[in-house]
């Protein structure tokens, strides 16, 4: 992973299908992700264009063999495969290092908002951790939909609770549910 302060002159815009829907990709000149999100958020996705990259527009084109294929190894149950995708967020100090967190925990683990925030020095930063979280431009790479609330229930995710379930089940992790699901 690299954290530029410079945006990207070029950015391509691929999809990819997987078992929980399309997905788009967006990735800049060097090939390095930049925004992953299913294809049912195109609004999201020009939101975070805009607000990432002001007037740089993606180019339909495709993403490279090895992110695709890694994306592709990982559905298939190579858990691992995330790993080797290279991305880029952007945004704020605070957000990257929230980001870097949750690309460090593992496959088939967990960890509440509250622990996150503990681990990058922040433990009263619970609610910015969240926030951080939700405006992740990198869904399932950078793994958002590991973290889980206090006592131990799904909580939101962009993509939707069914996927983060079948994020979590493919992972191996089977998780409780809030009331009302």
């Amino acid at each position: 992973m690299n954290h530029s302060t410079v945006p990207p002159a070029r950015l391509t815009l691929d999809t990819v299908d997987s078992p929980i829907g399309m997905i788009l990709l967006v990735t800049d000149e060097d090939g390095v992700l930049r925004i992953l999100i299913f294809a049912d958020g195109e609004e999201e996705l020009n939101r975070l264009l805009r607000l990432r990259y002001g007037s740089v527009e993606p180019e339909p084109g495709e993403a490279p063999a090895a992110l695709r294929d890694n994306l592709t190894a990982y559905f298939a149950g190579d858990l691992d495969a995330l790993g080797r995708i290279p991305w880029d967020t952007g945004g704020t100090p605070f957000q990257r290092s929230v980001w870097t967190a949750l690309a460090a925990i593992p496959a088939g683990t967990t960890m509440t908002y509250g622990a996150l925030a503990a681990q990058i020095g922040a433990p009263r930063a619970v609610r910015a951790v969240g926030h951080a979280n939700g405006a992740n431009p990198i869904s399932v790479v950078v793994p958002c939909h590991r973290l889980i609330g206090a006592d131990g229930t799904l909580t939101g995710y962009g993509g939707g609770m069914s996927r983060k379930r079948w994020l979590l089940a493919h992972e191996g992790v089977m998780v409780g549910l809030p009331l009302g699901e």
